[in-house]
């Protein structure tokens, strides 16, 4: 099974949004989603917030759907972070058949825990993500008698790998974030993650990472000087390799729909060069945009670079 894991920014709830809807993500693709963002209602209200509507029509999209999605309950970054009543605020969406109950292991995991369990929540239909060995104690008093759903962690933490018993799931970041979108011209072309080969003969029961994401949560935005799409594919080897398709026009920042036409420009040409194999809705969609001279804007790059990401790794897993 594949976890991939994402801070519920529009972007990528709109990409598993509309691979929910079109039937495009392989039932071993579980998304893993950590809420960041939130809207106001009444001050006078006991829940004085509420999910973004895109954060409501995505879950929707997997309940109507009967497809598996994991919501964390104790996000670490955005705007949920301490908030008095996150039981009120997500539990409605936890209680779904469809979402699983997820948790950070960190020293808010134990209270959200206990509130799971005040809604009929098991600790055995729990996933966690267990990032911190500083957090050793907690899942050790957490689940000393029972093991959760499961379990991300990275490999190279030797001690969690020694507590985690069962439904151990490989978890890291292989994006290699770089400070501004021209830099990613530096190096084009570059491995990916080989996670998906090795990941059962080693005993876990799945992987996962950030996508073209990467892990670095930044709520900015800025003008783009370049567009950078980032595609990942499948190497002869079987690998996964991540390809950089970068505009060349990168100083200043007018004509960015300029910069996107020299960007998918070579994405269409390394697709019409022996990387047919690769296709998905996503790829056609970028095709489709070189051909009608269309520009999407920045978050409409990053949608369907993820769609096209989690297209292909759910084929690989349900050819």
């Amino acid at each position: 099974m594949y976890f991939p894991y994402f801070r519920g920014r529009q972007y990528e709830l709109l990409a598993l949004k509309e691979l929910a809807n079109g039937q495009l993500l392989g039932k071993s693709v579980i998304p893993v989603v950590e809420p960041v963002k939130l809207v106001r209602r009444e001050e006078k209200l006991i829940v004085p917030y509420k999910m973004i509507p895109t954060f409501d029509v995505t879950i929707q999209a997997f309940i109507e759907t009967k497809h598996h999605m994991a919501i964390i309950g104790n996000p670490e970054v955005g705007d949920l972070i301490d908030l008095p009543d996150m039981k009120g605020l997500l539990d409605s969406y936890l209680l779904a058949d469809e979402i699983i109950p997820s948790v950070i292991i960190n020293k808010s995991a134990a209270s959200r825990i206990s509130e799971f369990s005040e809604s009929g929540i098991d600790k055995s239909d729990i996933l966690t993500v267990f990032d911190n060995r500083d957090s050793l104690s907690v899942y050790k008093e957490e689940f000393d008698n029972s093991s959760p759903r499961y379990t991300l962690f990275s490999s190279d933490e030797r001690q969690i790998r020694r507590s985690v018993k069962q439904n151990k799931v490989m978890f890291k970041d292989w994006f290699k974030k770089q400070a501004k979108n021209a830099d990613y011209a530096i190096v084009d072309d570059e491995p990916f993650s080989e996670d998906h080969l090795y990941f059962e003969e080693e005993g876990y029961v799945g992987f996962g990472d950030y996508s073209i994401v990467g892990n670095i949560f930044d709520e900015g935005g800025w003008a783009a000087t370049a567009i950078a799409i980032h595609i990942v594919y499948f190497a002869d080897d079987g690998a996964l390799r991540i390809h950089h398709f970068v505009s060349d026009s990168n100083i200043g920042t007018k004509d960015v729909a300029g910069k996107y036409y020299e960007a998918i420009t070579k994405l269409v040409n390394w697709f019409n060069n022996g990387h047919q194999t690769q296709a998905t809705t996503a790829l056609s969609t970028f095709i489709n945009h070189y051909e009608t001279g269309y520009y999407p804007g920045l978050p409409t790059i990053k949608k369907l670079s993820i769609m096209h990401h989690l297209e292909l790794m759910g084929r690989y897993l349900e050819p």
